[in-house]
């Protein structure tokens, strides 16, 4: 496979039979680690190119699937709408698609990718590092949760750091802790989750309503340490 021109693009890999779409962003030394980046329930938005793109500053090969075909909303009762549309079965196989895209990318220098997700990708994280097991070599959700009961995390290896806001009411501290001892449970693998004085969305600087700088910049520091720790 040839290397891209363009360090930053819009491509198309093949995903169980289809095609999806997605945003890559390459480092400037044209070779990295492979991270997989997951967007909220708003879809692929200027937020996600742009966290994208930060990490692909940082020595990664990032790659944003398109889960929702080019749609974007900012209308919280849209964006509900359009995730309930979206089997987690379709999503799973477009994610796991851009695992397969990565891992035979030749700019790609890991030989496991890194998952990143926020919100509902931190949901799909998880899930797609469960299904994919050692191909997935580091999970990390920011304020997004699988139902655990209704997940089989059996399969899942990486190592997992979460990141969640004490005054998130969407998602609290409980369901947290709930889901990290069901992982354990499942797969020996016992999560990392870093709690911060935030809400929801804390990380996402287009929202003024929700970003906490000192939390987000906390929460990005701790997130790289951890994707080269564990992915070089």
């Amino acid at each position: 496979m040839a290397e891209p021109s363009n360090p930053h693009q819009n491509v198309s890999f093949p995903s169980n039979g289809t095609t999806a779409h997605g945003y890559l962003a390459l480092p400037d030394s044209g070779r990295g680690p492979g991270l997989v980046v997951v967007q909220e329930w708003w879809g692929l938005t200027d937020h996600v190119v742009d966290v994208t793109d930060r990490f692909a500053a940082a020595g990664f090969v990032a790659l944003a699937p398109d889960l929702y075909g080019g749609r974007t909303t900012h209308d919280p009762q849209q964006a509900a709408r359009m995730m309930q549309e979206l089997p987690v079965e379709q999503a799973t196989r477009d994610l796991s698609g851009a695992v397969d895209h990565l891992l035979a990318h030749e700019s790609v220098t890991s030989s496991s990718v890194g998952t990143v997700g926020f919100c509902m990708g931190g949901m799909f994280v998880l899930v797609l590092a469960a299904q994919q097991g050692s191909r997935v070599g580091a999970a990390l959700p920011f304020y997004g949760l699988p139902s655990p009961a209704e997940t089989d995390f059996s399969g899942l290896t990486a190592p997992v750091l979460g990141h969640y806001g004490e005054r998130d009411h969407t998602i609290g501290v409980e369901a947290v802790e709930e889901t990290k001892s069901k992982i354990a449970a499942d797969s020996r693998v016992t999560p990392t989750m870093h709690y911060y004085p935030a809400g929801h969305a804390f990380f996402n600087d287009r929202n003024p309503s929700s970003y906490d700088e000192e939390s987000a910049d906390l929460a990005w520091e701790r997130t790289l340490e951890f994707l080269h720790r564990h992915l070089g």
